[in-house]
This record gives C-alpha cells, sequence and structure tokens, in this order.
C-alpha cells in the first residue's frame, strides 16, 4: 500500500496572503512543515502543491517534489487531488501547509489505520477539548460514536446544546478536531467531484461533505494539540513561544 502525503500551499490566503513564504526563526513556514512532515516512517513520497513560484523555489529547496496546480481551485482537498492524478498510490495524507509543529509521529498515526483496515474512506485527529476552546468559534469540535468515527463537527459547543458541559460534570462529549486529514485516493476522487453539501455551507467545514456522503471518517486520538498559523497574530504567537 502506497501512502503519500501533499502539503496543499496556496500563495493567495484570505486572511494572510503570501503565508506559506513568512519566517518563523528565520525559515518560511512551508520549511517548518516539510521538515516536518520528512520525519514520518510510513509516507513513500513528499510533494507540495502550489500555484506560486516563490513556494515552488522555497520548497524545492527544503527537499520537496512539487506539483504546480491552479489558483483557481477551491479548496485545500482539490489541490491535492489535482496533485496526485498522475501518481500512483493508494492513501493521501493531507499535511497542512501552515502547521509548523506537525510531527512524522501524527502522519504516522493517520497513516496507520488504512493499514489496519483497508476499506476506510478518511481520517483524522483531535484531543482533548479545553473549556475555552469549547466556547470558541473557531474551534472545530467532533463527537465520536463508539468506534471513535466522526458523528458530526461543528464550531458551536456540541453536543452540550440541553446541558452545559458544567451541568454534565465532562468534556467528553466532544473532542478538539486537528486539522489534518488522510484519504483513500479513490474516496478523495469522490468527494472533489461531488457538489459542497447544504451541512458543509451552513457550517463552512469542508469534511461535513464527507459525512453527507456517507464516508466513514476514523478519528485518531492525540494528546497534543498543534498551534496553526491562520493570521499574523498566530505568527508572533508561535514565534515568541518557540
Amino acid at each position: 500500500m502506497k501512502i503519500v502525503g501533499v502539503i496543499p500551499a496556496r500563495y493567495g490566503s484570505t486572511r494572510f496572503p503570501g503565508k506559506p513564504l513568512e519566517l518563523l526563526k528565520g525559515r518560511p513556514l512551508i520549511q517548518w512543515t516539510i521538515e516536518g512532515a520528512r520525519k514520518s516512517k510510513l509516507i513513500s513520497e513528499l510533494i507540495v502543491a502550489t500555484d506560486h513560484e516563490g513556494i515552488k523555489a522555497a520548497a524545492e529547496a527544503a527537499g520537496a517534489k512539487v506539483v504546480m496546480t491552479a489558483s483557481e481551485l477551491p479548496t485545500g482537498s482539490d489541490r491535492i487531488n489535482a496533485a496526485v492524478q498522475n501518481i500512483e498510490c493508494d492513501i493521501v495524507v493531507n499535511i497542512q501547509g501552515d502547521e509548523p509543529q506537525v510531527t512524522g509521529e501524527l502522519i504516522d498515526k493517520l497513516a496507520q489505520v488504512f493499514l489496519e483496515d483497508k476499506n476506510l474512506d478518511m481520517a483524522t485527529l483531535a484531543h482533548p477539548i479545553s473549556e475555552e476552546e469549547l466556547q470558541s468559534m473557531n474551534s472545530v469540535k467532533v463527537v465520536l460514536n463508539k468506534n471513535d468515527e466522526a458523528l458530526y463537527f461543528s464550531r458551536y459547543a456540541i453536543p452540550y446544546s440541553r446541558k452545559s458541559a458544567e451541568d454534565m460534570g465532562s468534556l467528553e462529549g466532544c473532542m478538539k478536531h486537528i486539522g489534518m486529514y488522510a484519504y483513500a485516493k479513490k474516496f478523495l476522487k469522490t468527494f472533489c467531484a461531488a457538489p459542497p453539501a447544504f451541512i458543509e455551507n451552513a457550517e463552512s467545514l469542508e469534511q461535513l461533505r464527507a459525512l453527507y456522503l456517507g464516508a466513514k471518517i476514523k478519528v485518531i486520538r492525540v494528546k497534543e494539540a498543534l498551534v496553526g498559523v491562520d493570521t499574523p497574530e498566530d505568527l508572533a504567537r508561535l514565534e515568541k513561544m518557540l
């Protein structure tokens, strides 16, 4: 089973244009992600999918293969799907380009579940949620079934609509979603060919299209949280942390 890692890196981010080339401790963000991803033991090839020559140059300097993709592609999943069209593989791991703290261990936890369940469509990561994250609309929550498969994702404090976490005495009703995914290549193609689902548009969460299509999304529980970079302020905070 061949597993490929793809880092989608678009230049024209709405909230932070040129983000992959911004410097963190003197190195471009995309370089941090590449260096973390290259420590994976299970992916056989690492690709950066981008629409920008500057990102291409930075990625190649960091040792990654680059596939140029159209700027018009609407999502990271579409960019990844375009990048692997002509690559023979079974599993594709979506490694977010704005996650400079990504590790090979996290990537391998995602990939490993496909070696154990060859009928799996998708996998993702989540960690225990805090009260602050539960109340934040910027934090995506995921509710799981008994098999650690996703029932639903939301920006709202699900499932605490009638009784609060304080009333229930526990935050175990949901977990904080980490936006890394692995897909069976054939499901990724199906996913990108389908139009956005109503629930996806309502919540502005792409992974809800997969649930709407009937996909099984395995959720891997991890202890650690990743500090992603969505805004210049996030980058400044991470710089201080490091």
